[in-house]
């Protein structure tokens, strides 16, 4: 044996020879023949059966070394570990630069996350959750994300006003749904289509003039409102045209000078008020 390579007389033969040397069922050796091997006449000429029979790697081991590979590839000095891979794959990333492997809001993470599955469940016939994470960030973020719903759910219901969240990703957009599940003052729905697919909150005491969320009510995971910026009177600070110009002052408004005279009858004849412009 070299390698996990096995001889027998016959094929079979080989592959129980290897089945037996790594105490494998054969639904979980991933075999490979080499050589069917010759019969020979009389014994002249005859030639062993070769057999490859390795232990199959399991969905969470699959996908990790996929990963690897895949930091060899981007040059990122990382590695993975497989937490579980029962029923659900967790995978934990280790490194020392984690901004390059979760990105902002997560998005590399997501898309590591995202292929790591299909390789996971390649052959299966049930798809298998794979989570993958990194310095806990799963756990932080579902935390920011929990607090920015209740913190919007409340101001939604204090102005009686919807508000739209910047654009997430399927599973960011569920923490929020299941954060005002239990809620009875607000309900949530999403809206767009992706990648721009937002959640919006929606208060039970909705302003009859609010009946959608303005463009610039989309608020992102700190609270902050983003979109279009307004000054007092309602003109748009960010363009650059003739609302952003100084205006001239305009002349002051002439004081009207008022005088009482005898007003007689009906007709105004002896009315005497005269309005001046100064």
């Amino acid at each position: 044996m070299e390698n996990n390579i096995f001889t027998g007389k016959t094929v079979e033969e080989a592959i129980e020879s290897g089945l037996a040397a790594l105490g494998v069922k054969r639904e979980e050796a991933e075999i490979t023949v080499l050589d069917e091997g010759k019969k020979g006449i009389f014994g002249l000429g005859a030639s062993k059966a070769r057999v490859s029979v390795e232990k199959r790697a399991t969905d969470g081991q699959r996908a990790a070394k996929f990963i690897d590979g895949l930091f060899e590839i981007l040059k990122i000095n990382a590695f993975s570990e497989v937490v579980t891979d029962d029923e659900k794959v967790e995978i934990n990333v280790q490194t020392a630069n984690s901004h390059q492997v979760i990105g902002h809001h997560g998005e590399v993470l997501d898309a590591i996350q995202t292929i790591a599955g299909a390789v996971a469940n390649i052959g299966n016939e049930q798809y298998k959750k794979v989570v993958v994470d990194c310095e806990n960030y799963r756990e932080s973020r579902t935390k920011t994300l929990t607090s920015l719903a209740e913190k919007l759910a409340q101001k939604a219901v204090e102005r009686g006003r919807k508000y739209k969240l910047e654009p997430m990703n399927p599973y960011e957009r569920r923490i929020i749904h299941s954060a005002l599940a239990g809620r009875e003052d607000v309900k949530t729905s999403s809206e767009g289509d992706e990648p721009n697919r937002c959640v919006v909150i929606v208060p039970a005491n909705l302003k009859p003039f609010d009946r959608r969320p303005r463009g610039d009510r989309k608020f992102s995971e700190r609270g902050e409102r983003g979109g279009r910026r307004f000054d007092g009177r309602g003109r748009n600070r960010d363009r650059g045209d003739r609302s952003s110009a100084p205006r001239s002052p305009r002349p002051a408004r002439a004081k009207k000078e008022i005088r009482f005279g005898t007003f007689l009858g009906n007709s105004g004849a002896g009315k005497t008020e005269e309005n001046n412009q100064e």
